[in-house]
């Protein structure tokens, strides 16, 4: 009997790295409805934030309370939290998060310039081995390690390090490309070596800083899957993250999904559904409030526009003369209505009449005026707290979980 063939699955770090985005960030309500639309599109994990920060606690357990309703389902949510006892033991006291990431430096760089000489290899070791075991007795479900600047780290010290992680009880080695180093071709050999002498899954975590985040990621996981292991990718929604950003998701999708010598061999997480790419990269760029680039692949503007005599020619008589994926495997191609008349939003201000007229255009009644009222407040409140007109999703989702909508957006300093 043959073995199965690993797989490719998607492990969103929106919602932690992307919201790290230098001057920009996201409410605790966006951040929960880009886990909606996560699970939604079937993406397998999102790593939703930081819970042994304080501010983050409110938001972690109403949206572990979604999971427990069902409704953040099956999507696995999962926190990040520095690979040291003390974080694990704040995480789990605080929230009750099922899944941990445990990350900690192992680079000589990092070691000698970031912890200056205060740890040795063998303390760093120490530290993460200690989290593991920790997070084990605290009953975390799922914990990765992540190896911080992987690529620039000594790899006979990196197997070293994850052999100790998977002896500890480990589930996963995150291979972190932490300042976009690697090249497609060096994070191949290094992560196949990896695989094949520790024999554990990969997360690949690339950044973009010499543009080859999506490119890099790819070539992590085929190194991961050729040697017998399941591979997770790291991505973020229209590749948001720190400095130039991580590997954007739809881009990734596409890549496995499409790419030559891939698409053929290498299984993607069957669950995953391109067709939800446009609703969740326009979502987050309203969000972020960063355009989406008019050349990204897929759902910027011009990913499907044709222009010289010859493209467009060739186009209409068959559109696989010039397209390589169709734009409706991405869920575009509906038309979108603008208002151009009277137009009533509903912000911080808002009286009764307004909102009733906007929830009535959105076609959801409220059994009284008491339930009205109550539903106008917290919709006051989130107003103020994303700083933006709310979207069509976000009203409807105040208006079916009300309770969990006042948690999300509770903040106590």
């Amino acid at each position: 009997m043959s073995k199965k063939r690993p797989k490719i699955y998607i492990l969103d770090v929106t919602n932690r790295d992307g919201v790290q985005t230098s001057r920009l960030g996201l409410a605790k309500l966006q951040k929960t409805m880009i886990n909606l639309y996560l699970n939604e599109m079937g993406i397998y994990q999102s790593e939703i934030g930081f819970p042994f920060t304080r501010h983050e606690v409110f938001y972690i357990n109403a949206n572990v309370e979604l999971a427990e309703m069902g409704v953040l389902k099956p999507i696995i949510l999962s926190g990040w939290v520095r690979a040291i006892k003390k974080d694990v033991e704040l995480a789990t006291t605080l929230t009750r998060i099922k899944n941990l990431n445990l990350s900690i430096s192992t680079s000589d760089q990092m070691i000698k310039g970031k912890f200056r000489g205060k740890y040795t290899r063998q303390d760093i070791i120490r530290m993460m081995t200690e989290a593991v075991d920790t997070a084990k007795e605290r009953g975390i479900e799922i914990i990765g390690v992540n190896a911080e600047d992987a690529s620039r780290t000594d790899m006979d010290y990196l197997i070293e390090f994850a052999l100790a992680a998977k002896e500890h009880g480990a589930h996963r080695i995150r291979y972190c490309d932490t300042l976009g180093y690697d090249s497609p071709f060096t994070i191949y050999e290094r992560v196949a070596r990896l695989a094949r002498e520790v024999q554990i899954p990969i997360e690949l975590h690339c950044h973009n800083d010499l543009g080859m985040a999506v490119a890099c990621s790819i070539a992590g996981a085929k190194a991961a899957v050729d040697e017998g292991v399941d591979a997770y990718i790291n991505t973020t929604v229209n590749g948001m993250g720190e400095r130039a950003g991580n590997a954007d998701l739809v881009s990734v999708i596409l890549a496995v999904k499409k790419a030559s010598g891939f698409h053929d061999r290498y299984q993607l997480d069957e669950r995953v559904d391109l067709s939800k790419a446009w609703k969740i990269a326009k979502y987050a760029s309203y969000a972020f409030g960063v355009p989406i680039p008019i050349n990204q692949p897929g759902v910027g503007a011009n990913a499907f526009a044709h222009e010289s005599g010859i493209h467009a020619d060739g186009a209409l008589k068959d559109w696989r003369n010039y397209e390589l994926y169709h734009y409706e495997e991405l869920g575009r191609g509906e038309p979108e209505i603008i208002e151009t008349g009277r137009m009533i939003t509903v912000g911080e201000y808002s009286g009764i009449r307004g909102f009733r007229n906007v929830y009535g255009k959105l076609e959801i009644e409220f059994k009284d005026q008491e339930e009205a009222v109550k539903i106008l407040e917290l919709v006051r409140y989130a107003n103020v707290h994303t700083q933006k007109p709310l979207t069509e999703d976000e009203l409807r989702f105040i208006a079916k979980y009300p309770e969990i909508a006042r948690k999300i957006m509770t903040v106590l300093p």
